[in-house]
């Protein structure tokens, strides 16, 4: 039974410690999102919960709440486990976790997801751990190996649980639960409510409540929707044309930062290769890729330095790319539910968002059941209408430098900073995002001082040692990313 909708409620009428109240009020956390106001109450009295809402509507928070209001600070051992689909939904969990927790005394979260080395992770456990969060067969091979004990866990989270049951991992997720503590609360977040969802609660949760928020901030209800301000746009195409209509597409709207959905992994590798030879910086994300390159795809899209992303639906869940401009649906899904996760990562936080999607007369089909499910009919526009916007070649602003030194070296966001507005002599406004890995750092620069900046930094020192500096850009065009 869906539980009634929440007004708008201040965090602070929640019964949390002092600590964590002054650390949401400095990070600016003034009133819940709807699914917060829904669920956290519920959480925090204990009670088992399935959650149904959209990626981006402050779920992370909803349950990172709750785990950390139950959570004993004076004991190093496993307390909450969050299961996640992918590697990089469970990265941005733990980083959500780990701002949330700063204000308490010394609160570990680890991270525990495949692509990396096993026992590095195992050697952090052995020196314990409050929270866990990770990737169901990365967990199970912990589990098997003994080096991950959970048989003092509070809160069991499964993080887009619809998205796990699509990726087969409903066998893992149910193993996991077992050697979890019964007497214990699970929290469940969906986007969608299959029937493996209702399955899922009957085989391990204790009369859970139930909230409903549909995206765009709605109360409980039936149904899928798209953010009303996103712009949604279609264009009919022969199945010839498909390919070069997205390069018409980008020309004529120009976003700076586009999704380009395709439905197969040979059609983001052929849609790759037509946009690159037209000019675009264009990646792919696909199940073929090993996590290394997975890593570094998301890194230059999410660093400015890559204008399209071509992907397919399996390897983007769990991307939650901040201040998406377009998503392209170059193949119609089969999935009408899908088709509403695609466009919903554009036009976040209130922003415009723009879909645009390309659609043969085989899949009018699918478009009848998109069109059914949002409550609405497709805006079309005849593609021979459209024509390329003044300003040349999209080309991303940023471009993404490669450093050989990561944590395992000390190496600090600050330090890149620092050794770039020093020495090197550039200012911050000329730097964007930086990202640490194990061995490896990445900065994003303005474009046009890409070459310089590599030239001064090889030159230079980082914490007093010379370091090898490279364009991802180069790499890629000699197969060398590493």
């Amino acid at each position: 039974m869906n539980e009634p909708k929440p007004s708008a409620r201040p965090f602070a009428d929640l019964p949390l410690s002092p600590a964590l109240q002054a650390n949401l009020t400095q990070l600016g956390y003034a009133q819940m999102t709807p699914i917060q106001a829904a669920s956290l109450p519920l959480a925090l009295q204990g009670r088992d919960l399935i959650a149904q809402a959209q990626t981006g509507s402050g779920k992370t928070a909803a349950f990172a709440l709750s785990l950390l209001h139950r959570l004993d600070a004076s004991s190093m051992e496993v307390q909450a486990l969050v299961l996640c689909p992918t590697r990089e939904l469970a990265e941005q969990v733990t980083q959500e976790i780990r701002r949330l927790a700063r204000a308490a005394d010394n609160i570990k979260v680890l991270t525990l997801c495949g692509g990396s080395p096993l026992r590095p992770q195992a050697e952090s456990l052995a020196y314990g751990a409050h929270i866990v969060v990770g990737t169901p067969g990365r967990l199970l091979d912990h589990l098997e190996r003994g080096s991950l004990g959970l048989g003092r866990i509070r809160t069991l989270v499964l993080d887009e649980a619809d998205r796990m049951l699509d990726m087969g991992f409903v066998d893992d997720i149910v193993q996991v639960a077992k050697r979890c503590p019964k007497e214990r609360q699970t929290l469940l977040f969906s986007a969608t409510y299959p029937a493996g969802i209702a399955d899922l609660a009957q085989r391990f949760m204790r009369e859970p409540a139930e909230v409903k928020v549909q995206a765009g901030g709605g109360g409980a209800g039936s149904g899928a929707q798209a953010p009303a301000q996103i712009r949604q746009l279609a264009f009919e195409v022969g199945e010839g044309e498909r390919l070069h209509a997205v390069s018409s597409l980008l020309l004529h709207f120009r976003p700076a930062s586009t999704i380009a959905f395709c439905n197969t992994k040979q059609q983001c590798r052929d849609l790759v290769d037509v946009l690159t030879a037209q000019g675009f910086v264009a990646l792919a994300l696909h199940g073929d890729l090993e996590q290394r390159e997975r890593d570094q795809v998301l890194i230059q899209f999410a660093n400015g330095s890559c204008s399209v992303l071509v992907a397919t639906d399996v390897a983007a869940r769990g991307l939650d790319i901040a201040q998406l401009e377009c998503v392209i649906n170059v193949d119609m899904s089969a999935d009408a539910e899908a088709h509403v996760h695609r466009i919903g990562r554009t036009g976040r936080a209130g922003a415009q968002g723009l879909a645009l999607s390309l659609a043969s007369l085989d899949e009018m089909g699918r478009v009848g059941r998109i069109e059914q499910l949002l409550g609405r009919e497709f805006q079309w526009q005849a593609l021979d209408s459209l024509s390329p916007a003044a300003g040349g070649l999209l080309q991303p602003a940023m471009d993404t430098l490669q450093i050989l030194g990561g944590r395992k070296d000390k190496i600090r966001p600050g330090d890149i900073l620092g050794a770039l507005t020093g020495e090197a002599g550039f200012q911050a406004a000329d730097i964007g995002k930086i990202t640490i890995t194990d061995f490896h750092s990445y900065v994003a620069v303005k474009r046009e001082l890409a070459r310089e900046v590599v030239k001064r930094l090889s030159s230079g020192k980082l914490k007093g040692r010379k370091v090898k500096v490279r364009r991802m850009a180069d790499l890629a065009a000699l197969g060398e990313a590493d």
